[in-house]
């Protein structure tokens, strides 16, 4: 089981405490002694202000593949994974630039997380229809996987022509893709597209898009899973395929109940055939968060390592 931390690098209180390059050198190197087999920032470029002050579940966000560029140069060994970056916000040749230049200088560190994004108001600011936003992930993931290919692309979208482009770099091995979401679209997605699944279970909002894409219960997890070896079979793609869920259980104590709950959420979803398990972690402050990742990697890491041996 591979473990990852949500970073809080968007917080904005306390001022300044997050969001500088020692702070992320701080928090990466941390990260990395603790065990952490990955990190992950997710992105909102101009999300709703009623979303932002209003819902349980809203946050600030850097831009993620530009932050986690800071953290892979500040480590040695760690994965920075989106989570997740939303394809429909920008042209796919631009994202698959931004990903294959942190890939390459990262030592190919980089898994891509994507998803479809929920807000209206966002895509309307960034000028993505968003009643396209399904057909333009499926467009935008053709077109980034054709473009990591190497050579000339000839591709027609519904906002670009690429009549013979040569993107570079190519980055070797390509980064792998994970897709978002619960919803039926999305496991079609990740079957055909993906080279992993990175859902989350029901946190508390307002979004009823959000809602619906979260998972419920532990058996609907399993029953997705399934979903997916089947789907992946029909199609003949045997190749590796991780499940990275969130964690159902989100600690907000360092108390050894919490890394109980926590242990106990990362044997069961592994149960269900996961192999890696993320969770934010409290952060009131950058002191308090470095101590919550030590305490992440000796309470939950190295516990769950002795118990599986």
């Amino acid at each position: 089981m591979k473990f990852g931390v949500a970073l809080p690098l968007g917080r904005i209180h306390p001022a300044g405490e997050f969001q500088s390059a020692r702070a992320v050198r701080e928090i990466a190197v941390a990260a990395e002694r603790a065990g952490l087999s990955g990190v992950c920032l997710s992105e909102h470029p101009a999300p709703d202000a009623n979303w932002l002050h209003n819902d349980p579940a809203a946050h600030d966000a850097l831009d993620p593949l530009t932050a986690l560029a800071f953290v892979a140069a500040a480590t040695q060994r760690l994965t920075v994974f989106t989570n997740v970056l939303v394809l429909p916000y920008r042209n796919p040749f631009l994202t698959a630039k931004a990903a294959a230049t942190l890939q390459v200088l990262s030592d190919g560190r980089l898994i891509m997380g994507v998803g479809v994004g929920y807000q209206k108001a966002e895509f309307d600011a960034l000028g993505a229809p968003f009643n396209q936003r399904g057909a333009l992930t499926d467009e935008a993931l053709e077109t980034i996987r054709l473009a990591w290919q190497g050579g000339a692309v000839v591709k027609m979208g519904r906002g670009f022509n690429a009549p013979g482009n040569e993107p570079r770099p190519v980055p070797s091995p390509p980064p792998p893709i994970w897709i978002g979401g619960s919803s039926d679209q999305a496991i079609e997605r990740a079957v055909r597209w993906g080279d992993g699944w990175i859902p989350y279970f029901s946190v508390p909002t307002n979004d009823p898009v959000v809602m619906r894409s979260s998972l419920v219960s532990m058996k609907q997890f399993a029953n997705r899973i399934e979903e997916l070896k089947a789907g992946r079979e029909r199609l003949g793609r045997t190749g590796a395929f991780d499940i990275a869920p969130g964690s159902p259980f989100r600690p907000k104590t360092t108390q050894s109940s919490d890394a109980a709950q926590l242990l106990e959420a990362a044997r069961q979803v592994e149960s269900c055939g996961a192999n890696w398990i993320w969770t934010p972690l409290p952060a009131p402050s950058l002191a308090a968060f470095l101590d919550n990742l030590a305490w992440f990697g000796s309470e939950v890491i190295s516990v769950y390592g002795q118990s599986a041996s």
